[in-house]
C-alpha cells in the first residue's frame, strides 16, 4: 500500500482518531436505544461517523493516483500559537483565574480579546476591521446566550459591576 495524497492521508487520520476517542469517550455514559436515547448516544453515532468518514479518505487517499502525492506543507506555527492563544485568553477573561490573582472580565472583554488575540494570526491587522467584528460579535453573543437564552454568566468585569 502506498500513500498517493499525504494531504487526504493524514486528514482522513484525523479524522479517524478524532472520531474514535468521542467513540471511547461516549461509551462513559449511558447509550441507550434509539427510542430512548442516552446522554452518549449521539457522541457515539458522531464518534462512529467521523471515524468511517476518516476511513474513506484514508482508502481515497491510497487509491486515487495525485500528480505530485500532495505533500504535507510546513505546520503553520503562527496561526496556530495565536488561535489556541486567543481560545484560552476567551477562557481566562471570561471566569478569571483566581489562583493567579486575575478578575472575571466577562463575556464582552472576552470577545474583543478573543477577536483581536486571533486577528493577530492573519497576514494583515486592521484595527477598525477588527473592532467592527468583535463589537458585531460581542453585540449578538449578548443577545442570544444572555438576552435570548438568559444563561447566567459574567457579562461585564467583576470589579464595575460588584
Amino acid at each position: 500500500m502506498q500513500i498517493k495524497s499525504q494531504r487526504d492521508f493524514f486528514s482522513g487520520l484525523l479524522y479517524l482518531s478524532v472520531g474514535v476517542a468521542f467513540a471511547w469517550g461516549a461509551t462513559n455514559y449511558s447509550i441507550g436505544s434509539g427510542a430512548r436515547m442516552g446522554p452518549g448516544y449521539f457522541p457515539l453515532l458522531l464518534g462512529i461517523l467521523l471515524a468511517l468518514i476518516g476511513g474513506v479518505i484514508m482508502f481515497k487517499a491510497t487509491v486515487v493516483e495525485t500528480e505530485d502525492g500532495e505533500p504535507v506543507g510546513r505546520w503553520a506555527w503562527k496561526q496556530i500559537v495565536f488561535v489556541i492563544g486567543a481560545n484560552l485568553a476567551f477562557g481566562v477573561l471570561l471566569v478569571g483565574l483566581p489562583s493567579f490573582g486575575i478578575p472575571a472580565m466577562g463575556l464582552i472583554v472576552a470577545i474583543y480579546g478573543l477577536t483581536f488575540i486571533a486577528s493577530l494570526a492573519g497576514d494583515h491587522f486592521r484595527f477598525k476591521e477588527v473592532f467592527i467584528l468583535a463589537t458585531v460579535l460581542a453585540a449578538g453573543s449578548y443577545v442570544a446566550f444572555v438576552w435570548a437564552l438568559k444563561l447566567q454568566f459574567p457579562v461585564w468585569p467583576s470589579f464595575i459591576v460588584g
